[in-house]
């Protein structure tokens, strides 16, 4: 039986090559991860007052290393901004000396990190291309996504982060140096991609597998459930930049874990963001550590506190 309501036909729709269309991040842009061996970072930070946010921010450095010590997981939730202000080679540092263990991202973040592994560039000009049709319409990175869910989702169990990863490195993605994506799959590293159908620039395009999207992103979310009921009595849960997508999710992968039975309680969790919003606020901060644990806020651009963040972790690694 038909629909009763009409839609319209995404193979009608017209693509243009990303190669040509106009990006406002390069790669040449992106942030470097800060060698403790160069600089006289440690001064600085010692000269912080010891006082409200200073002081909370190096009580944050430590729970992330105790964690770490004490072998409890350091999950990392992203929203796309923190990927498209080059923010990539700070969360690879953090993975690569086994800080982080585990990075959740909404599926904005994921076409991000694809565009800059493939073609060394992202973030186009959304209010310019609006105007004549062409936002969202570069064909490469539709196919590339559409069409590598499509033929994971004939796979058993692997899911959005997974496949996206493991088809960067079978690429040889001229770029994967920076992509998390696929530095997760190389170390294996737990990395899942929670999509939103509607709100991506790849689900308007002929090549999108809605069955095959929203199938690999359940696999992920069961995955994710997994990674949170890990933590038992301990570990870090950091939100960089979702304001409603990661919170959510978090927010449902703890009740499952929960439900499991996993003592998943007495952890410590951050808000990381320009603008303190309700969700991340509520579901991250407030309403997992009721029954024990402690959380943080830290109010800033991304460009600049995750930079500062992950600087000091650095420096008390050594």
């Amino acid at each position: 039986m038909a629909s009763r309501y009409p839609s319209v036909d995404l193979s009608k729709v017209k693509t243009i090559s990303i190669k040509n269309r106009k990006s406002k991040v390069r790669l040449g842009d992106f942030a470097k991860p800060f060698d403790p061996e160069k600089g006289e970072f440690r001064v600085y930070i010692n000269s912080l007052p010891k006082i409200l946010v200073a002081k909370d921010l190096q009580e944050f450095v430590g729970h992330i290393l105790i964690s770490r010590k004490r072998k409890k997981p350091v999950v990392l939730l992203i929203g796309a901004h923190v990927i498209k202000v080059g923010l990539s080679p700070l969360i690879i540092d953090l993975l690569k000396n086994g800080v982080v263990t585990a990075v959740a991202m909404n599926s904005a973040a994921a076409i991000h990190d694809v565009e800059c592994a493939m073609w060394a560039r992202t973030s186009e000009d959304v209010a310019e291309n609006l105007r004549d049709g062409t936002f969202g319409m570069s064909r490469e990175t539709g196919d590339f996504i559409n069409r590598t869910l499509s033929t994971a989702s004939k796979e058993d169990g692997v899911g959005y982060g997974e496949a996206l990863g493991r088809e960067l490195l079978r690429r040889k993605a001229p770029y994967r140096k920076v992509s998390v994506l696929a530095t997760c799959y190389r170390l294996g590293v737990p990395v899942t991609v929670h999509a939103a159908i509607g709100t991506d620039i790849v689900h308007q395009q002929s090549t999108m597998n809605g069955a095959a999207t929203g199938e690999l992103s359940f696999r992920d979310f069961k995955i994710f459930c997994r990674v949170v009921s890990r933590l038992v009595s301990g570990g870090v849960v950091m939100n960089w930049g979702s304001a409603v997508i990661m919170p959510e999710v978090f927010l449902k992968a703890l009740t499952v874990a929960r439900n499991l039975g996993a003592r998943a309680k007495g952890f410590v969790t951050a808000n990381f963001d320009m603008i303190q919003h309700y969700r991340p606020t509520m579901n991250i901060l407030h309403r997992p550590t009721i029954n024990g644990g402690k959380w943080y806020h830290f109010t800033g651009h991304h460009e600049i506190m995750v930079p500062l963040l992950a600087a000091m972790i650095k420096l008390r690694l050594r």
